[in-house]
């Protein structure tokens, strides 16, 4: 087994045992529902944002480990982050997860979450990754409908 298939395993496994931002906010300024009905994943975004930056943010819910996972290093990879580098984020990240090029910068700044890259060979994995992201883009535009990976 390579090197970063076993840091992909690591971290997963890691990060589904002990999610990180695994709490409810009662106070929160964004709030969003996201569920993947293929994998059965369901979560409940929280965030908190003061000045277009994100100050907070947490999650509920349960899924897969990918799901689980994705959710906690999103977390705490957009603490402190503004609303518009948060977008950017979103897009680098969905770009990672669907295959499609990065350039070895926007690579770099995706941090810990380029581990999810190898989900791209799996496309029922790559609604289990994105769903936090789709249902924080629900969040930050105030949408009250349920985020889902289906249709």
């Amino acid at each position: 087994m390579s090197e970063l298939r076993e840091l992909y395993q690591e971290v997963i496994l890691d990060h589904n045992r002990n999610p990180k931002n695994f709490r409810k906010m009662d106070v929160h300024s964004h709030h969003a529902n996201g569920h993947n009905p293929l994998c059965g994943d369901k979560l409940e975004l929280f965030l908190e944002i003061e000045d277009g930056t994100i100050r907070d943010i947490s999650f509920v819910g349960s899924g897969c480990a990918i799901s689980t996972s994705s959710a906690s290093l999103m977390t705490q990879f957009l603490k402190g982050k503004t609303i518009i580098e948060t977008q950017k984020y979103f897009e680098h990240f969905h770009d990672l997860v669907t295959g499609k090029l990065l350039n070895d910068d926007e690579l770099d700044k995706l941090g810990k979450l380029a581990i999810f890259a190898g989900v791209q060979e799996f496309p029922a994995r790559v609604k289990c990754a994105s769903l936090s992201w789709h249902t924080l883009m629900n969040a930050l535009g105030s949408a009250t409908e349920t985020a889902q990976t289906e249709d």
